[in-house]
């Protein structure tokens, strides 16, 4: 079955906010949502990131053996950000769909569903 990346997006604004509270409620949806995808057979992998804050963006000027630049947090300013992914497998894109709005990011923000690449030449 081809595999789909849900990727899990937030608003910026709201990154790092919230009670204990409300970590838990929404850790709990996650939970839940992990759960029953597991249970289903879909759920091939995912993980949640750290903050953007935390991010190094890396550029190579010249290609391969140039020179490396390195930057503190992410390369562009977003309303967004990307916070986490599962990795789906499902029967076709229908499928993904189904199953990624059953992502409490789908609720709290944005999720996009995208196709993962196999290169195995299977």
């Amino acid at each position: 079955m081809p595999k789909y990346a849900a990727l899990i997006y937030s608003p910026a604004e709201t990154q790092g906010t919230g009670t204990p509270e409300d970590w838990a409620r929404v850790m709990a949806e996650y939970n839940e949502f992990g759960e029953a995808a597991t249970a289903a057979g879909v759920m091939a992998g995912g993980e949640a990131l750290h903050d953007t804050n935390t991010a190094t963006t890396i550029k190579v000027n010249g290609g391969k053996g140039g020179d490396m630049v390195t930057t503190d947090g992410p390369f562009a300013e977003t309303k967004e950000v990307l916070g986490g992914f599962y990795l789906l497998d499902c029967a076709d894109l229908d499928d993904a769909i189904k199953w990624a709005s059953q992502i409490p990011g789908a609720w709290h923000g944005r999720v996009e569903v995208r196709p993962v690449v196999d290169f195995s030449g299977e």
